[in-house]
């Protein structure tokens, strides 16, 4: 018995160790700042809600799902191809399991969960918001700041992005990264929150890629 007791152990033990180690690197999270504000001479592109989305990722001692968040309106302002300022909507409502098939009973009752009180509460807080804070080139690398705000919680976030310009078309996209949701209040299943969990937790870090396509308006 015992012998199986260890087994167990060494297996959640060594599947949350390599969870752990294949995790993006977190996001720079810091207090909210003030939104940049873009000159009056910038062009403002607006997003293309068909081909904008934010991939995620959600770690737990067993394995990881994943799946995407639609972003339902934004748009940047850009001067010279280089973004300003700007703000994109994410639709909580959206969001959708990819690792699970869709016939699957388990795909809808985990996103119906992850829609639920115990993480983003959609039918209280049916919105996130991202608003531009500040972009800098900083070690070879442009970073994208910004406000997240989730359940009511705001905090500045940074992280590397890639532009591209094609014809009246923006492209952003974004390193994948994640973000601790224990810091925007999502406390289900977190060790930040409760320490009687045992292996039964989730993990706090969420891994986020951001693609945000716009057309020039």
């Amino acid at each position: 018995m015992k012998t199986s007791f260890l087994k167990i152990f060494t297996i959640v033990a060594f599947a949350s160790l390599v969870s752990c180690n294949n995790k993006a690197k977190e996001a720079e999270t810091t207090e909210a700042e003030e939104a940049a504000v873009a000159e009056a001479t910038a062009v403002t592109y607006k997003a293309d809600t068909d081909k904008s989305m934010i991939e995620w990722k959600g770690f737990k001692p067993t394995g990881t799902h994943n799946g995407t968040i639609a972003i339902s309106k934004g748009m940047v302002e850009v001067t010279d191809d280089t973004i300003e300022s700007g703000n994109f909507t994410i639709d909580m409502g959206s969001i959708e399991v990819k690792d699970i098939p869709k016939e699957d009973e388990g795909n809808a009752k985990l996103a119906g969960h992850l829609k639920s009180p115990d993480f983003f509460n959609v039918e209280e807080y049916p919105n996130a918001k991202f608003e531009v804070t500040k972009i800098e080139d900083r070690d070879g690398k442009t970073m994208l700041s910004g406000n997240l705000t989730m359940k009511e919680t705001t905090n500045n976030i940074s992280f590397p992005v890639t532009t591209s310009m094609e014809g009246d078309t923006m492209k952003l996209t974004s390193e994948t990264f994640t973000i601790d949701r224990a810091k925007w209040n999502v406390k289900y299943g977190s060790k930040a929150f409760f320490d009687d969990l045992g292996d039964q937790f989730i993990n706090d870090d969420i891994e986020l890629k951001v693609i945000l396509v716009a057309n020039k308006a």
